[in-house]
């Protein structure tokens, strides 16, 4: 009975042993995987035709129309490496040029404020430039160029899903990147821009993209205080890519300058035409302070009237 009665606890003990084998076993939670700023800014690239296409361009001419409110006129823009910059916009029969030789010197003139001459660009103005010309942007190699990125997870831009991801410049400026979530092209930005000592809040909202040897551009850009509050308008009409630009053009410029004509279509671009605005009399108020026209916020695109990017 005894033997028995062993025989029965071994086997009880037996049994109870299997089970750990046979129970399936608790595992560790699995913690949700997250992107990083890192992989969102290389998707961008990538969704863009690729960082090597990008570092490959030698100089860049863009050109279209800018408006603001009923005023309007045409506009060219020639980058070049390293860091030169032309820029020259005509409205109402009056030209405003910026001009950047990529090393020290930069001039500029504003006849919407009465600057009819180009003068040499201050300290501030040429520590703007510097930037602006730089066509790669602030997202490209960010961290050689002192820059800081963070991701600040989902958001929303209308009905969009779309990734938000803060950058602190080495000079402390911040701005925000919104690229949609499933293309990762840009379509929103968010940032500052200086005017008589104020900071104001400017936005630009970046739609119509196309393509351009293998690279996507946005041919469209509004811009202004809010989605509701868009005040200046950028058209693009054709983007050239290493094309031939004499360093001339980065010297010093000479007035009457000749207005810029307006340029053929890109070739993947709509073939009807866009009804332009009359310009009025009056001048346009935000075309007084040259240093916000025509800026460039990257990847790719251009941006106006607001803080440098």
């Amino acid at each position: 009975m005894q033997n028995m009665t062993k025989t029965v606890r071994i086997v009880a003990i037996c049994c109870i042993l299997a089970s750990f084998f046979v129970l399936p076993v608790p595992l560790p939670a699995q913690t949700p995987r997250t992107e990083t700023a890192d992989e969102i800014v290389a998707k961008v690239f990538a969704a863009r035709g690729g960082l090597d296409k990008i570092r490959v361009i030698n100089s860049q001419r863009i050109s279209g129309h800018i408006s603001f409110g009923d005023n309007s006129g045409p506009f060219v823009v020639e980058l070049k490496r390293p860091l030169k910059m032309h820029m020259q916009l005509t409205i109402q029969n009056m030209t405003m040029v910026r001009v950047y030789d990529g090393q020290s010197n930069g001039w500029a003139n504003n006849p919407f404020a009465g600057k009819m001459n180009p003068d040499t660009m201050s300290a501030e103005e040429l520590k703007n430039i510097n930037e602006e010309s730089d066509f790669d942007g602030p997202l490209v190699d960010y961290q050689k160029k002192g820059n800081k990125i963070e991701l600040l997870g989902k958001d929303k831009v209308k009905d969009q899903d779309v990734w938000r991801v803060r950058l602190t410049t080495k000079d402390g400026d911040v701005r925000h990147y919104l690229f949609d979530a499933d293309s990762f092209l840009l379509i929103k930005w968010e940032g500052k821009r200086k005017y008589e000592g104020k900071e104001f809040p400017v936005e630009s909202f970046f739609s119509d993209y196309r393509e351009v040897h293998g690279l996507k551009f946005a041919f469209e850009i509004d811009s202004g205080a809010s989605a509701t509050d868009i005040t200046q308008k950028i058209s693009i009409e054709r983007i050239e890519l290493n094309p031939q630009i004499s360093d001339a053009e980065f010297s010093k410029p000479t007035l009457p300058a000749s207005a810029p004509s307006a340029p053929p279509a890109t070739p993947s671009s709509p073939t009807a035409s866009r009804a332009k605005p009359t310009p009025s009399d009056a001048k346009p108020a935000a075309l007084t302070d040259s240093n916000q026209i025509l800026r460039f916020p990257r990847p790719g695109v251009i941006r106006l009237n607001s803080s440098k990017v």
